[in-house]
């Protein structure tokens, strides 16, 4: 098979950043919201979960238009970062960022509650009695038994931004060079009749890329679960 092209290159290069940003981006509120729906029981807890969870079963395109109407240049918060701070998400690589981040923050979360609400909450709590303030408890305590909830929360989102179609095609477009991921250049070269080689190439890369992310995400776990529970 010959090798990639430029353009392919571009589109790797491209899906790998966006991924890695969005799971940055997702990662600070995805842990929060997380750790308040596994430890905290309050009015509209459930209505709190299925908004998490909405981008799951929503059609990517509902968000991808959601997020242009709402982010747009014309949008109400879009055209507040626009004039305020100059800041522009639509047509741009950071806009598909936050549309995978958007994607991927259902799992993120759940993975992170799951490993949250596993922890024994017995160990924060003799924290708290011997004086730990409750964020230094959630530092010390929460935060490391949940590591391997968080680890692979966070390759869950990058695999499912590296994977991510619909959402970010409606609020940025295909833009090679800018907005164009591994996914909208496979859809691309679809269709012109003499990139079906191109499409194979990238979509093997895909394949490759997110297995290796999940065989890594694992083997990770397993060392830090080992490590915190003592083994």
């Amino acid at each position: 098979m010959m090798a990639l092209t430029p353009e392919e290159w571009t589109a790797i290069l491209l899906s790998l950043r966006i991924g890695f940003w969005a799971t940055l981006w997702a990662l600070p509120p995805g842990i929060a919201i997380a750790w308040l729906l596994a430890r905290r029981s309050f009015p509209g807890k459930a209505l709190v979960d299925g908004l998490v969870h909405l981008p799951l079963v929503l059609p990517p395109v509902v968000t991808g238009y959601a997020l242009l109407l709402l982010m747009g240049r014309r949008g109400p918060i879009g055209s507040f970062l626009a004039e305020q701070f100059g800041i522009v998400f639509a047509f741009r690589w950071t806009g598909a960022a936050l549309a995978c981040a958007i994607m991927g923050f259902p799992l993120l979360v759940r993975a992170i509650r799951l490993s949250i609400e596993a922890s024994d909450v017995k160990l924060e709590q003799a924290a708290a009695t011997l004086g730990a303030r409750p964020l230094w408890v959630f530092a010390t305590v929460t935060l490391p038994l949940a590591l391997p909830g968080i680890v692979a929360g966070m390759v869950l989102c990058f695999a499912k931004a590296l994977g991510e179609f619909g959402a970010t095609i409606t609020f940025v477009s295909n833009i090679p060079g800018e907005t164009q991921t591994i996914s909208a250049a496979i859809y691309t070269f679809t269709q012109s009749p003499d990139g079906d080689a191109a499409a194979l190439r990238l979509t093997l890369v895909a394949v490759v890329v997110a297995l290796a992310a999940l065989v890594l995400s694992e083997w990770f776990a397993r060392r830090v679960g080992a490590r915190a529970h003592g083994f």
